[in-house]
Order: C-alpha cells, then structure tokens, then sequence
C-alpha cells in the first residue's frame, strides 16, 4: 500500500473501483491545490465509468432516497463564500434508469425516488475536478438520519453488483470533520492538524488497513479523540459506504493524507 503514489491508484477493468473522497471546504471548487490536483489526476486514471453514484454527506433524509430526474440542478447548500463560487453549475445529467435499477436493487431498504435535491457540493465540487466534461450521469443516494451505522454499512453492500457495471461508487465526506474545533486562521496550511485530530485521523487508518469494519461502525465506542473527531455522523458514514463494497483481497490505497486547519483531514482511499 503507497499513500502517495498515484500511480497505485489504476485498476483493471474488470470491476470499478470504489472512492472515498475527503471533500473539504466548498472552496476547494474553484481554488488550486494539491487536493484537487490529485482529483483531476484520478478522473484521468481510473477507467471511464458508465455512470457514478455519490453518497454525500450532505444529503440526510428521513427514510432512503435516491435522484431521480434527468436534469439535476447544482446544489449551492452553503454560505458566505465569494459569489464565484455562487455561480458554478455543473450539468452531468441524471440517470432516472440507474435510479430505478438502484431501487430494485435494494430489498432491505425501500428507497424513494427524489425529483427535487440534485447533486450538492459534497458531490459537484469533487466530480467537476474528475470528469469536467460534466458528460457522465451522476445520481445521489441520500443518508437516512435515522438508520444505525450498521444499518448503512449493510445497506451499502447492496449496491455491490453496480461495480460489475461500469458504475464508480463514491463516498464524499471527511474522517475527520469537527467544524467546532477548526482553526480558521489557518485556511492554507495543509499540513497542520491538532494532535487528537491526527491520532484519530491514524486509528481510523488503521482499523481500514486491518478491515477492522465492524469496530469502525461501532466508532462511538472508540477513543476519545475519535469521539471529537466525528462529532456528527453524517461526514463518516459515506466512509462505511465504500468500505462494505471492498471485496475480499482488495487492495486499498489512501490519497489526499493530510489535515487541514486542525481539526479536518481530507484523507481518502480507493479500493480496488
């Protein structure tokens, strides 16, 4: 395993990899940064998906739901940033077939079609990077609040058989997310994180390398600074998303291993 070397990041064609993106500020949508160097590289790296499914951290919803229009609308679901970031629109266009074949997919879950969310910057503000083109179909599946870890990580085993597809599966969120603790003074040092951020930051790692997922869906029983760490659920379930796609002996590389202003990592991990 390199943390580094993009060059690790290639797969075969067989099967699609799986993503989990730390997507990071809204910003990184229109600034230049070794982060988002490395996205663009990845979209010219990996084999060109038929279509992507995203769960970001920034859908929750009451029960599952999944886009279903053909047109997604880009989603600005943030504020106070410059207006330049206001008006990026990224047009990949839906797949309201992908979105049925999802829902019948799925039998533990009854998922709903959504005609009304689109693609919200956990998912536009990496994929743009990916594919500029915006010429892939994109569709979003939401996180239901009130399912358990456990219930995520099984759910997002039934979406296994779409990596046979041709379809990229992405998890966008961040390991470590606490926008309480964030050093706001320090928006361009992409190498300073708070001790208890980088220890969390490692044991997660490490729990991953070691395919310890079962300790990773019980997080709240882990370390204290796992527990500042991931103060909400919603930026660490995507990361159990792409970890119940890994298939036995599949290979995971991380990416993107860094911190920044203190208490957010962006570190991110392909399998396969």
């Amino acid at each position: 395993m390199n943390l580094n070397n993009l060059n690790n990041l290639k797969s075969s064609m067989g099967c699609m990899p799986v993503l989990f993106v730390g997507h990071g500020s809204p910003m990184y949508a229109v600034e230049e940064n070794e982060f988002v160097q490395t996205w663009r590289q990845l979209g010219e790296m990996l084999p060109v998906p038929n279509a992507i499914i995203c769960i970001s951290a920034h859908w929750e919803t009451k029960g599952t739901h999944v886009t279903g229009m053909m047109n997604p609308p880009t989603i600005h679901d943030f504020g106070g940033f410059p207006s330049e970031l206001y008006e990026i629109q990224y047009p990949a266009p839906g797949d309201p077939s992908l979105a049925n074949e999802l829902i019948s997919t799925i039998t533990d879950t009854s998922v709903q079609v959504d005609e009304k969310w689109g693609l919200d910057h956990g998912t536009w503000s990496v994929i743009r990077r990916m594919y500029p083109k915006a010429d892939i179909p994109v569709i979003q599946l939401s996180l239901d609040y009130h399912k358990s870890p456990e219930e995520h990580y099984e759910l997002a085993k039934e979406l296994s058989s779409f990596r046979d597809k041709g379809v990229l599966i992405i998890g966008s969120g961040n390991i470590v997310h606490n926008l309480r603790k964030v050093s706001w003074d320090r928006p361009d040092d992409e190498e300073f994180g708070f001790d208890w951020a980088m220890e969390a930051n490692d044991t997660i790692k490490k729990l991953i390398v070691n395919n310890n997922h079962k300790e990773l869906m019980n997080y709240n029983s882990l370390s204290k600074e796992v527990q500042m760490a991931i103060p909400t659920p919603d930026h660490f379930l995507p990361l159990l998303y792409s970890l119940a796609l890994k298939k036995e002996n599949e290979e995971i590389s991380f990416f993107n291993d860094k911190a920044v202003m203190g208490s957010l990592t962006m570190t991110s991990l392909k399998i396969g």
